[in-house]
């Protein structure tokens, strides 16, 4: 009787099964790695501009503006009012937003800053005073 070396074509198919099952749950886990690192830096923004609002700009002036950006909040990195996608604050489709109330002439008393995450629910700032 000849003995044959290598593998039989049912241990090559469970073998690229398993693989494939490996990779599937790897891209997967990797999915859910990139949303929280995503949520992260919207967290990060979020924070930044409410001590900008807080220490900065309203420490000086005694007020919070009725819009918010790289003007106004100038001891904030501008980088941090575009979400990871690439979308401004203020722009539709924006995981950010900035609500003053309480407005009179430009010069508002209250605000709200949100961030819609993908793995938990809107993180919200809201002014101290």
């Amino acid at each position: 009787m000849k003995q044959r070396n290598g593998f039989t074509l049912v241990e090559l198919i469970i073998v690229i099964v398993f693989a494939s099952l490996l990779l599937i749950f790897f891209f997967l886990q990797k999915a859910d790695f990139d949303a929280m690192d995503r949520d992260d830096h919207r967290k990060t923004a979020i924070n930044a501009m409410y001590y900008a609002l807080e220490e900065g700009f309203y420490a000086k002036n005694g007020y919070y503006p009725e819009t918010i950006s790289e003007e106004n909040l100038k001891v904030m990195d501008p980088a941090l009012f575009t979400d990871p996608f690439g979308i401004n604050l203020g722009v539709e489709g924006s995981s950010y937003s900035y609500e003053a109330a309480n407005c009179e002439d430009g010069k508002c008393k209250e605000y709200t800053l949100r961030a819609d995450l993908e793995k938990e629910d809107t993180f919200v700032r809201r002014n101290r005073s």
